[in-house]
């Protein structure tokens, strides 16, 4: 589904010299990020991720970046860069590689080792290239000037990205923060960030997650002792819920399991699909001895066992959300303890509720990252962006990865460290930026929307099936149905109305069925009658009555003719 904003005309061509930005996702909501960037006729794509739905996509599994706006380009397009390994930057690289399989995707040694996961369960072979905090060159013919550097995150290797180009020097953060001790010493490269300052940014965009909180985010090295002494004063089992691809987070629950007497069983299929790989490559150095399957967890006394699952963010299909409903071979009671080790992505907070409440029946003590400090964010605070706008001392801002209220924070963030108000653009998705002569400035919008999948096999979601879906689950059906003679013009049976999931009394329905009766029986006084215009009178009929009672189910008029 695309949507172009009505109040921005479709951009003109861009100016000879000039560089082109556009969003196709991830401005304006937390995940989808895909970034465009145009120069000389050709396009570089930054990450390319996936949103998680909400409780208003019924049955919709993934939300993708609608690549209709560069679908006509793709011959254009050198490369895919990507800053790191989380779900809402990479998730959408196996749909973007079923329509253009030969794109070289650029990444560091985790991240791609992430992404050629995926690729295998999407049975596609990709051109993959490993990359470190080094500069290079890409494209067919070298056109490119990409700089990749390291930053801290809340996943291993990630990385900003540098694009230099003859129309100025571009600075990606992705998701970036500012920890000066994280638990694997790699630090973001502040002197590599001075360096580019020092040279001139002529746009920076930079990640706006955390824009709105003030201060400094605490080092992750902060929740280390608080995971140890929870669980040092657990007498029963230790389970805790992470992201997946928090490795560090993971490293320290081990830690601190072992400390304690304890080993520690992972739980759920992408928990143990991304620790495997963080073994395999180095990133989660614990004994081996720690580590143990949860079938002997399970064996074990409750008081030697951490179980690691995933769950984070109250999934219905997670592992921790089926434990909580008794539906895992894991079965919970009062002596166990539950840490929710990260904190509530926005829009996941009803999902996370429930799970609580659900371990609640049971009588499950649970502790939340606002409650014991056993989670900090990957995402800088407003003083870290701060002192990145310092460094950096960018001409233009335009802030990207977050909500509205985040882009808005972070654009009077950059105000307030000197940069120009007229130099700072807080573009939404599909909005179009270009950097002429060292400024920026809007050139107009793409139609840019959202792309419903569901992972049945299905396919894309329509707009239309996920409005039905809505009405369904909300007000329920109303199935009208009717016996008539088209010939003798009258009606022989009927209309009876079925409902399901509506909520109304016999004498309600019988209501509307008599109001349905006279209005078929008008219909089949008229020129022409028909099937569908009987069934039009039908609809038209009950609609007036439901809606009189402000409520809108979906009617489905069933007209058999005799």
């Amino acid at each position: 589904m695309s949507r172009a904003h009505s109040d921005l005309s479709p951009p003109s061509p861009l100016a000879a010299g000039g560089l082109r930005i556009f969003a196709l996702g991830g401005l304006g909501e937390i995940g989808r990020n895909l970034t465009v960037v145009e120069y000389g006729g050709r396009l570089l794509v930054i990450d390319a991720g996936v949103l998680f739905p909400g409780s208003d996509h019924p049955g919709v599994d993934v939300i993708l970046p609608d690549f209709e706006p560069i679908r006509p380009r793709w011959a254009d397009v050198d490369a895919i860069l990507l800053t790191h390994g989380h779900e809402d930057h990479i998730g959408a690289i196996p749909s973007l590689l079923a329509e253009r399989s030969d794109i070289p995707v650029y990444g560091s040694r985790f991240t791609l080792a992430l992404v050629r996961e995926r690729l295998r369960e999407h049975r596609i072979v990709a051109d993959l290239r490993e990359v470190s905090a080094e500069r290079i060159r890409l494209g067919p013919d070298g056109q490119w000037d990409a700089e990749f550097i390291a930053v801290t995150h809340s996943i291993p290797d990630a990385c900003a990205i540098a694009l230099r180009t003859p129309a100025g020097v571009v600075v990606h953060t992705g998701d970036i923060r500012l920890d000066p001790v994280p638990i694997d010493g790699r630090v973001t490269d502040i002197h590599a960030l001075a360096r580019l300052g020092e040279e001139g940014v002529d746009l920076l965009l930079i990640d706006s997650t955390n824009a709105d909180v003030p201060g400094w985010v605490p080092s992750e090295r902060a929740v280390g002792p608080v995971l140890d002494g929870l669980i040092g004063a657990a007498g029963g089992r230790v389970l805790v819920a992470s992201f997946s691809s928090h490795v560090h987070r993971v490293t320290q629950v081990i830690t601190a399991a072992v400390a304690h007497g304890r080993r520690v069983a992972f739980v759920g299929r992408s928990m143990l699909r991304t620790m495997r790989l963080a073994r395999e490559l180095g990133y989660l150095p614990v004994p081996d001895h720690a580590l143990i399957g949860i079938e002997e967890a399970l064996a074990l006394p409750a008081h030697e066992v951490v179980i690691v699952t995933t769950g984070s963010q109250g999934e219905a299909m997670s592992a921790l959300a089926r434990m909580a409903n008794g539906d895992h071979q894991v079965r919970l009671n009062p002596s166990d303890t539950v840490i929710f080790a990260a904190s509530v992505v926005p829009g996941n907070e009803e999902s996370v509720t429930r799970v609580v409440n659900a371990l609640a029946r049971i009588g499950v003590p649970v502790i939340g990252p606002d409650q014991a400090g056993v989670h900090v964010s990957g995402h800088a605070a407003a003083g870290e962006l701060l002192l990145l706008y310092s460094i950096l001392r960018p001409s233009n801002v335009m802030p990207i990865h977050g909500e509205l209220r985040h882009l808005r924070a972070n654009a009077a963030l950059a105000e307030l460290s000197g940069v120009a108000a007229e130099r700072i653009i807080r573009a939404t998705d599909g909005v179009v930026v270009d950097l002429v002569d060292g400024r920026i400035a809007v050139a107009g919008s793409l139609p840019c929307g959202y792309v419903y999948l569901d992972n049945s096999g299905a396919g894309e979601v329509s707009e239309a099936t996920l409005k039905d879906r809505r009405v369904l689950g909300e007000e329920g059906i109303l199935t009208v149905v009717a016996v008539v003679d088209v010939a003798a013009r009258r009606v022989i049976a009927g209309p009876e109305i079925h409902a399901r999931g509506f909520v109304g009394a016999a004498g309600e329905l019988a209501e509307g069925e008599s109001l349905a009766r006279r209005a078929l029986e008008q219909a089949l006084t008229g020129d022409m009658v028909d099937s569908v215009t009987l069934s039009q009178a039908v609809r038209r009929a009950v609609g007036r009555w439901v809606g009189s009672q402000r409520r809108r189910p979906m009617i489905v008029p069933v007209i058999v003719e005799s």
